[in-house]
């Protein structure tokens, strides 16, 4: 199998987390040299036309960015599958798509959702034996060179470095978002810029209560709809200002200039660390707090300083005055200078991986021989 070619199934599930890998992985696999023959089936285009503004949330298929986007519907068309099949996170191609899948010997791939955790190593690129023949296996994103890595474009720390080293980008960009006049020219007197894209029951407030108690003001980045019970506007020194969502070149470049990435979910948590700034993690809750089993190994093989890790770890908890405490002791100067350097550190680190689609195709040509 000398250059594959991909299907990938997404379903949206979480508004924004799913299609964003997915769409990330789809670009990354057609233009990478070989230039592989991508075919991305997503069954909401609305929430997809949200992060990529070209998408026609009407098209049965379309194409951008060289991928070829099917609407993934109850009645799908029936093409031939692609020499790869990746169901994203266990969505699950159609039965019919299948049985052609078994019929021309494609590989399946069950790309899962990413976890630092331990087993994860042990259970990454496992087979799946299928009745039908078809092979089948686990691709795991992962932290260290016993996974999959995490998804990344050639040339983004580069990307992104060439960004930082222009301030006057940061400013048009801040522009562009809307924030008022005065709190832009703040942004050159030492004001804090930071994003906060969580889910609904985020401690919000505690961490506008620890901006507060810093001697500079705050400018807080807030996308349209999100932690919806924050008050958007003024809160003492900080300002919090929501701005319509942006294609993922914009969101990136927030992540880069922003100096504190309060995240969720997987997308903008890989974004966020390749922006090597201070992140918070606010991590998908699941039944029985199995997602804080995943926020701890996270944090485990992570840099940062035990402050940190305590202020995540209070992130991801109901308590908003232990948020509120932990987030200001976090943010004074010192410790947060500490954290920054941990998170590029990190960053570096990370880096050096291989990343996840190569890993993918190199894995799909080796196991298709």
């Amino acid at each position: 199998m000398q250059a594959p070619s991909f299907d990938i199934f997404c379903r949206v599930v979480d508004n924004f987390g799913d299609i964003g890998v997915c769409w990330r992985l789809a670009r990354r696999l057609a233009h990478m040299p070989a230039r592989h023959r991508v075919r991305l089936w997503v069954d909401d285009l609305d929430s997809f036309a949200r992060i990529q503004p070209d998408v026609n949330p009407h098209a049965l298929r379309q194409e951008l960015c060289a991928v070829d986007i099917v609407h993934w519907t109850a009645a799908p068309p029936a093409l031939a599958p692609h020499d790869v099949v990746i169901e994203a996170f266990a969505c699950h191609p159609p039965k019919a798509f299948l049985e052609r899948m078994a019929a021309s010997n494609s590989m399946w791939i069950n790309l899962e959702y990413l976890s630092a955790e331990d087993w994860v190593e042990s259970c990454h690129a496992l087979p799946s034996p299928q009745p039908n023949g078809l092979r089948k296996a686990f691709f795991f994103p992962g932290f260290t060179p016993a996974t999959g890595g995490l998804l990344r474009e050639d040339g983004l720390i580069q990307a992104r470095d060439d960004w930082l080293a222009r301030p006057a980008q940061r400013h048009e960009l801040l522009r562009a978002v809307g924030v008022p006049g005065d709190f832009l020219a703040r942004m050159t007197e030492g004001s804090k810029q930071v994003l906060l894209f969580a889910y609904p029951d985020a401690p919000a407030p505690a961490l506008i209560q620890a901006l507060d108690t810093l001697e500079a003001s705050s400018l807080v980045l807030v996308p349209a709809g999100v932690c919806p019970g924050l008050r958007r506007g003024r809160h003492g020194s900080v300002l919090v200002h929501e701005f319509p969502f942006l294609d993922q070149a914009g969101f990136d470049r927030l992540l880069w200039s922003s100096d504190l990435n309060c995240v969720r979910g997987e997308d903008s948590l890989v974004r966020a660390l390749w922006a090597g700034k201070p992140l918070l993690w606010h991590i998908y809750p699941q039944e029985d707090h199995a997602h804080l089993a995943k926020l701890h190994a996270f944090l485990e093989r992570s840099p940062y300083p035990a402050m940190v890790k305590r202020s995540h770890e209070a992130w991801n908890q109901p308590d908003a005055t232990l948020a509120s405490d932990a987030l200001a002791a976090a943010l004074q100067a010192e410790r947060f200078s500490e954290w920054t350097r941990a998170s590029a550190q990190w960053c570096s680190s990370l880096a050096g991986l291989p990343d996840l689609a190569s890993s993918l195709v190199e894995f799909c040509k080796h196991a298709g021989r």
